[in-house]
């Protein structure tokens, strides 16, 4: 039998194809979910080839080795600012009820940072008065103003928050501001440019290119939302630094936490240690970490998470709420792709006799992802939990509370991204105080949302609910 060059080619083509879809079988399910393992498995058997290239992109969610040993270094700042933090004589350490020490323990070993009374905590839902409360915050610094963000614009929002930077800056306030390289890639280059030209500190976190040694990948993105002021307050939380209307027709909702106390230095020691990890160079100024008694009575702990820690500790802790949960869980999120863990733990809250609440946006700003959180609706109606679509603009707030004794509120989104894939934090506040303002938050929001019914969810289309589950099927991917 005479073959020609288009036959060989063929053959080769084919064979190549085997031998990808072959080896991903068996590499792909290591160290990986089974729905991320599915959905691996499932690009790879339709598009091998493009699977492949993909996966070698973007394929395991960590870092590149010199980060990795920069971490080590990072994780060592870490536990020496919490050493300095535990044994100032103003950091109080709450004895703990059963209500809250497995969590508080739990946080702690995932993130390394302890549970800390003295602090003053105030929930903040006013878009622009969170920036105008900001701005104030640094027209009154007297030392440093440190900024971590995912989005820094260069737009009205934006302009105004660099102008009190740089007449900070020019006080002589030491400023750094630190911000997502891909988040931020549409303004960074003049935001970069007004804040240097006045003597701000700036770094891009997790800068790509294809021409960088040390380029990191497009899908691992630090997603944290921080500012600490002369260490004496902070701010965390969902919101970006740009306006609010900036997805055109949407005005973003937002949550954001101001906190004055003992735990700001927790998230100034995350900041010192994001700042290492993208210059090089070491915080270690004493007045980054002063002693100072505290400013209230509300106890609480940072949880950062991410690629760099061994244990996706964000899924982790809630998936453990969850299970712990007695009488009633809220959950706020834009983003809802969960994994297996946690929709089984919200289906056996319901079964224990737990009120679930799902508060959900019903508008989103990505197709595939609106596609893939709503084919989970079915699931979770059935199984008895109450899911409330937003209706009054995009609902970007990201918060959790659990029997009105625990608060999860920071930039961390129900989904893998979050779990896996991004550097987030999450301040973990253990007050009933607190859950009251954040029940009142939630109750705003469900009283402009609609509740979804099982009966009216059935009637869409077949082709929608077609595409709804060819999004789940990628949802580990997302």
């Amino acid at each position: 039998m005479n073959l020609n060059i288009a036959d060989i080619l063929s053959f080769a083509y084919v064979t190549v194809e085997w031998i990808i879809r072959i080896a991903m079988l068996v590499v792909v399910p290591l160290r990986r979910s089974p729905g991320a393992a599915r959905g691996w498995l499932l690009v790879a058997f339709f598009i091998p080839i493009p699977a492949l290239v993909i996966y070698l992109l973007i394929g395991r969610p960590t870092y590149p080795r010199w980060r990795q040993k920069r971490f080590v270094n990072a994780r060592e700042m870490l536990t020496r600012a919490t050493d300095e933090i535990s044994h100032s004589e103003f950091c109080s350490h709450p004895i703990l009820s059963e209500n809250y020490a497995p969590a508080a323990k739990l946080v702690q070993n995932l993130g390394q940072f302890p549970i800390l009374g003295g602090n003053k905590i105030d929930l903040l839902s006013d878009y622009y008065g969170v920036i105008d409360r900001l701005i104030s915050a640094i027209d009154h610094a007297k030392h440093h103003v440190h900024i971590l963000t995912y989005i820094f614009a260069d737009d009205r929002t934006g302009s105004k928050v660099i102008d009190a930077l740089l007449k900070a800056a020019e006080r002589g306030v030491d400023c750094k501001v630190l911000m997502d390289a891909l988040g931020s890639r549409r303004w960074s280059h003049a935001v970069i440019d007004r804040l240097t030209g006045g003597g701000v500190q700036v770094a891009r976190a997790l800068p790509v290119s294809f021409f960088r040694r040390r380029s990191a990948r497009a899908d691992l993105r630090n997603h944290r939302k921080i500012a600490i002021i002369d260490a004496s307050m902070g701010y965390i939380g969902s919101q970006n630094i740009i306006d609010a209307e900036y997805a055109p027709g949407l005005f973003n909702r937002e949550l954001v936490v101001h906190v004055a106390g003992p735990v700001v230095l927790e998230m100034q020691a995350v900041f010192a240690a994001d700042w290492y990890l993208e210059t090089g160079q070491v915080l270690d100024d004493a007045a980054f970490f002063p002693h100072r008694h505290g400013e209230g009575s509300m106890m609480a702990q940072l949880l950062p998470s991410g690629p760099d820690y061994p244990v996706a500790g964000a899924g982790r802790l809630i998936v453990a709420l969850i299970h712990n949960a007695r009488r009633r869980i809220v959950i706020t999120t834009p983003y809802f792709i969960p994994d297996v863990a946690l929709v089984e733990a919200l289906e056996t809250a319901v079964l224990r006799g737990v009120k679930v609440d799902i508060i959900l946006s019903k508008a989103s700003d990505s197709v595939l992802v609106g596609l893939a959180q709503r084919s989970y609706y079915d699931q979770m109606l059935r199984a008895g939990l109450s899911i409330y679509l937003f209706g009054d603009g995009l609902l970007h707030a990201k918060h959790i509370m659990i029997d009105d004794l625990i608060s999860v509120i920071g930039s961390t989104n129900i989904d893998i991204r979050s779990f896996q894939l991004n550097a987030e934090a999450s301040l973990i506040i253990y007050d009933e105080k607190i859950g009251l303002m954040l029940d009142a938050e939630q109750n705003k929001n469900i009283n402009a949302s609609v509740l979804l019914t099982a009966e009216n969810w059935s009637k869409r289309s077949r082709p929608y609910k077609l595409l709804e589950n060819i999004a789940r099927l990628v949802s580990p991917l997302l």
